[in-house]
This record gives C-alpha cells, structure tokens and sequence, in this order.
C-alpha cells in the first residue's frame, strides 16, 4: 500500500470515529421520547362515609383536574345490584385506560351508596360477584332500603315529604331531609367535590333522565342527558312522570345548580357495559371542549 493511501485510510477511519462518538453523545444527551400507551393505575382512594351498619362508602378519583365527573352506583343498593357492579366494570377500565380520560378532566366513580341494602342481598362486604345475589324477590325488593328502611332516594333536599311513593306503595323517606347517613355523607362529598356533573347508574327504566327541582332542569343537564342518550342508545326523557317522587339525589342536584343525570339500565339483570361506556364516552368528549 502507498503511504498517501495508508495516510487518507487513517483520515477515513478518524473521522469515522469522531462522527459515530458524536451521534452516540448526541443520543444520550438527548431526553429518552416517552411511549404513550395505557397502564394500569391506582385510583386515589377515599372513605366519603359510613352506612347505618357502619359499613363504607368508597370513591375512587382519577385525575386532579377541578373539572370534576362523577358516576354513582347503588343508590337502591341490592335491588338494582347491577348498577354496582357497572360501576366497578368502569372502575376496572379506568384503572387499565387512565388515558381514556381527556386531559383537564377528573373522574369519581362511588360503586355504592347504599352498603347495608346490598349485604342484606349478597352478604358480602364491597366488591361482590353476581353468583352472591340472593335470587329471592322478597330478598332483592327489601335490599332498596337501607338498613332504617329508608329508600335514599328520597332522603334529599328537593321537595322532600316524610312519606314517598316507590311504584304503588308508600315509602319511608326519613325523618327529615339528610337524616340517613349515607344521603348525608354523599351531600358532604359534594360539597367538597364541586363536581361539573353526575351520572347515577339505576335500574330497570331503560332511560335516561334529566333533573330538576323548583326551577326546571338546567341547560347542562339537557346537553348531557342527549349526550349520553345519543351514544347509548338509551331513550331520553326529561321527567320521570310513571308515579310521583321527592326527595330524590338528582334533583336536589338541580336545586343547587350541579347538572345530573339518572341512567336507568334495561334490566334489573344485565350490566349493559358497552351502551354505558359509550355514553361515558360522550361526556368525555362534551366536558372536554367545555
């Protein structure tokens, strides 16, 4: 080889070199580019109360955005037990799609607000799987109440009497506004949360409601309501008109200017997860252009 060559190989070979150390200090230099994708989360976890029989009523948030949505299952405890366990189907999907929330968007998830009504169906304490539902009418009917008797959704704050109707029977409704503690822990939860919107998952009207108490239901609730309907597939009706109610916790939502909805699934039977998500799905997109 002559040297003028071997001299230009050795220049080749140096600035070869120099260039792959540059790119590989340039690399590390560089911060590392982050993968999105969906991983599972932990839920900051809450106590916002206790039952009659002591027992917890449970949140779950995610997200610590102020713009807050909230999704109550249970009300009507061990009668409509399938409106818990959609609630826990969500929470399972948010703990494995946290990014399924949009950005600036918090999300509450209360699975049950009546504890007591649903031990005396199931006999289990939290989360319970549907070979634990009492398959007796009688069992599932008296698990509405909670462990006063009182059906909570007539405990609260809007038009309420001492007497209700649920169907053709008179109901009691406590003894006075918030006389139940979990009616009284769920107020206090609000007051704190200052949610956007509530959704309440019952059963079985297959509809979903608007709110209203003394001053008609709010714009908000009429956006959200169509929303949901629109994306589940679930009529909507803007007033329960089958029998007369007071005291329930969607109105009294509507006395104190938070929009709410009442989602009533088709059966008393079926979690119906996919319209529901759905319609969760068009909340997202509605609150996140808000």
């Amino acid at each position: 080889m002559q040297p003028a060559f071997k001299k230009t190989a050795v220049i080749v070979a140096i600035i070869a070199v120099a260039i792959t150390a540059f790119v590989m200090l340039r690399k590390q230099a560089e911060p590392a580019k982050v993968i999105e994708q969906s991983r599972p989360v932990e839920a900051a976890y809450e106590i916002i109360g206790t039952s009659v029989q002591g027992r917890k009523i449970e949140s779950y948030t995610y997200g610590t955005s102020t713009k807050k949505l909230v999704f109550v299952g249970g009300v009507h405890g061990g009668y409509e037990w399938n409106s818990i366990l959609l609630a826990y189907q969500f929470k399972d999907y948010l703990d494995q799609n946290p990014t399924s929330i949009p950005a600036g968007l918090s999300v509450i998830v209360i699975p049950n607000l009546n504890p007591d009504g649903v031990f005396r169906v199931t006999k289990k304490e939290g989360r319970f799987a549907i070979a634990d539902v009492s398959t007796s009418t009688l069992i599932q009917e008296s698990g509405r109440f909670n462990a006063n008797s009182v059906d909570l959704n007539r405990n609260f704050d809007c038009k309420w009497q001492p007497k209700s109707t649920w169907r053709s029977k008179e109901v009691d409704a406590g003894t006075a506004a918030f006389s139940e503690p979990e009616a009284s822990a769920f107020r206090n939860f609000i007051s704190v949360a200052k949610p956007s919107a509530v959704v309440f998952w019952h059963s079985q009207s297959n509809t979903v409601y608007a709110s209203q108490c003394n001053n008609g239901i709010l714009p908000q609730t009429l956006d959200i309501m169509n929303a949901y309907s629109q994306a589940s597939l679930y009529p909507a009706v803007q007033t329960f008109d089958a029998y007369v109610t007071t005291g329930a916790a969607d109105d009294w939502l509507a006395s104190i200017n938070i929009p709410a909805i009442t989602v009533e699934l088709k059966t008393h039977e079926t979690v119906e997860f996919e319209r529901n998500l759905a319609g969760v799905k068009a909340l997202f997109e509605y609150f996140k252009v808000k």
